[in-house]
């Protein structure tokens, strides 16, 4: 990372969903971002892991949080983004991630 106070990544990936006691769709973070994503963590993450980001679908941004899962990260694919882009579990879809360096 340099001296930025921002890390901004975009990637596209297929829309998958967990099946938990309440369904979830995801995306994940490609394993080659994931290192960013790690060094923007050690500044910004919050309680398990977690890291705060700005989130874009098409003309949708909403704010959220990435999970850590197997060593990588995911995206929680809100319902009310995924009406509005008429994403559907399986779509690829083109993500833009910005994670505020600043506390």
């Amino acid at each position: 990372m340099g001296a930025s106070d921002v890390v901004e990544l975009a990637f596209e990936a297929e829309v998958w969903e967990w099946r938990g006691p309440a369904p979830y769709h995801f995306v994940s973070v490609p394993d080659e971002l994931c290192d960013e994503v790690r060094d923007a963590a050690e500044v910004v993450s919050y309680g398990w892991g977690m890291v705060p980001v700005a989130v874009s679908i098409g003309d949708t941004s909403w704010t959220t949080s990435l999970w850590p899962k197997d060593g990588g990260y995911v995206v929680p694919l809100k319902d009310r983004v995924r009406r509005a882009e008429q994403v559907e579990l399986g779509d690829v879809v083109a993500v833009e991630l910005r994670v505020d360096l600043v506390v």
